[in-house]
């Protein structure tokens, strides 16, 4: 039997539909257009296309979108000083900073000079520390895909034994975080865990976001577990040009899980659905309005 596909293409443009829905409902009701306002400093040809799109899509949902894009050799004052112009602006209620920033510049201080309330990555110490206890807070973008890709298979997570390959501030740690709010029964794995293909084969739920080209081999997996692949890796094919492959090796993978997600086609369709997400939550809770049915 193969596995299912966990089509994320189809999911993230439902996911769209339904913040579409939510914006049009609180402009009509609150008169209140949700803004996501990107800062690009640099032009890496990677950052450039993922800025785009997350401009398309928050103008497809209705939100107001601001770019601001800055020279690589901008200073760290002049950056600072852009952030605080728009933790101040009240037509911006979602601020992301593309990661990663060139040489030269402290992340860390441009991380932390974001206001919580609008830090739609939710990498600020306020909101990772919120999410480590359990409380309310904004979640990174690609872990909260990650859920809501399982969801798409299990209707509850609670009791599951799943396990987190990869220790990263972006996914691995809030991934952890956000499956322990669902009860799930979490492992962290890294590269020195000790027999990671024995602690891989107990998990009902497979998260590989370690950044190594298909490390997780078929025979690692429990057979009908669920495996979301969170890794993006080039590599060469033998006519010189390059493919996408993940962390997982897919058509071993296909043979023994449950359901699998593709890559490409999987959890980066839903990294920016997310973001709209958090946007348009962090509108909602800075004009006091109840949380969004998304």
């Amino acid at each position: 039997m193969t596995a299912k596909i966990i089509d994320g293409k189809v999911i993230a443009a439902e996911l769209r539909a339904r913040v579409a829905d939510e914006v049009a409902r609180v402009k009509r009701e609150h008169n209140l257009v949700p803004g996501l306002a990107v800062v690009l400093v640099g032009n890496d040809p990677a950052s450039e296309v993922y800025v785009r799109s997350k401009h398309t899509q928050t103008q497809a949902a209705g939100m107001a979108s601001f770019e601001h894009k800055l020279p690589a050799d901008v200073s760290q004052g002049d950056l600072l000083a852009l952030v605080a112009k728009l933790n101040r602006d009240p037509a911006v209620h979602g601020i992301l900073v593309q990661l990663p920033l060139p040489k030269g510049l402290n992340t860390e201080a441009v991380i932390n000079a974001i206001d919580p309330a609008k830090d739609v990555d939710g990498l600020h110490p306020n909101n990772a520390g919120r999410l480590a206890g359990g409380f309310e807070a904004l979640s990174p973008c690609t872990p909260l895909g990650c859920i809501i890709l399982t969801k798409s298979v299990h209707a509850s997570l609670e009791g599951l034994n799943a396990i987190v390959i990869g220790r990263s501030n972006l996914v691995g740690r809030p991934l952890v975080q956000l499956l322990l709010n669902e009860n799930a029964s979490v492992t962290i794995a890294h590269s020195r865990s000790r027999d990671l293909p024995g602690l891989v084969k107990r998990a009902d739920l497979v998260y590989a976001a370690v950044g190594k080209p298909e490390m997780v081999r078929g025979d690692w997996l429990k057979p009908g577990a669920t495996v979301i692949d969170v890794g993006i890796n080039r590599i060469p094919k033998e006519d010189g040009k390059t493919r996408l492959v993940g962390d997982v090796a897919y058509q071993e993978a296909l043979a023994v899980a449950g359901a699998v997600t593709p890559v490409p086609g999987g959890v980066g369709q839903m990294t920016v659905a997310c973001l709209l997400v958090n946007t348009l939550r962090a509108a909602c809770a800075i004009a006091g309005l109840p949380k969004p049915a998304v």
